[in-house]
């Protein structure tokens, strides 16, 4: 008995001196790599509190500038909006709340402040889509003011490809404000061939003024002549 504690107790201080050994090798990295898997465990948890704290107090800055929209009190809509825009302008409650606060301040006639709305939320919105919304709501009331060089900027931007077929209507009907009919053709043409045939009343719309224009909207857009143009 006295042997076999004997050689455990070998056994044991052999293992020990290769822990030692390994530890002694690559004790240094296995503590960097700790330290960097934890912290980064600690930032990642960090960051999404920050997130959701962020989200929560921007939905609050949000309800008040519904209920500002809602009223129709457009002082409040302006100054909950700017809120929004310094303290959480990276959020998603910011963006839409430029495009409420645009549709707000429009229907009241405030075309300037709407456009500015729509213009931070064409630049800084957080979302492709969201984005795409704003520049094409921004390109309408630019037509409205007839300030057509802008909204041909606006609408030269990229767009995403479930946007495509909308800003080619939207420059139709720019270029046919512009007198410029046959690139307007071009542009509603794509439109129409860009929608799904069961995208409902949009295309059917678009159909109507190629239909207008003398164009058969089923026609390849390619062509777009005018019916019974050689």
């Amino acid at each position: 008995m006295a042997i076999q504690i004997q050689n455990l107790d070998l056994e044991e201080q052999e293992q020990l001196e290769q822990i030692k050994h390994l530890w002694n090798k690559w004790g240094n990295l296995i503590t960097w790599v700790l330290i960097v898997v934890l912290g980064a465990y600690a930032a990642w948890n960090g960051w999404q509190y920050w997130q959701r704290r962020q989200a929560a107090q921007a939905s609050v800055l949000w309800g008040e500038l519904e209920r500002a929209a809602t009223a129709g009190e457009t002082a409040r809509v302006t100054q909950s909006l700017g809120d929004l825009q310094s303290r959480f302008g990276g959020t998603w409650y910011a963006a839409q709340g430029a495009l409420l606060a645009a549709k707000t301040l429009a229907d009241k006639g405030q075309n300037g402040p709407a456009m500015q709305a729509l213009a931070w939320a064409a630049d800084k919105g957080g979302d492709a889509g969201l984005r795409a919304v704003a520049r094409l709501r921004l390109a309408s009331l630019q037509m409205g003011e007839k300030a057509y060089d802008d909204a041909a900027k606006t609408l030269a931007a990229s767009f995403p490809p479930a946007f495509e077929a909308l800003a080619a209507d939207r420059r139709g009907d720019l270029l046919m404000l512009q007198g410029k009919r046959e690139q307007a053709v071009t542009e509603y043409g794509k439109a129409y061939q860009g929608m799904e045939p069961d995208s409902g009343d949009y295309r059917r719309l678009v159909g109507i003024k190629l239909n207008a224009l003398g164009i058969d909207p089923d026609a390849k857009a390619a062509s777009a002549k005018p019916a019974g143009a050689s």
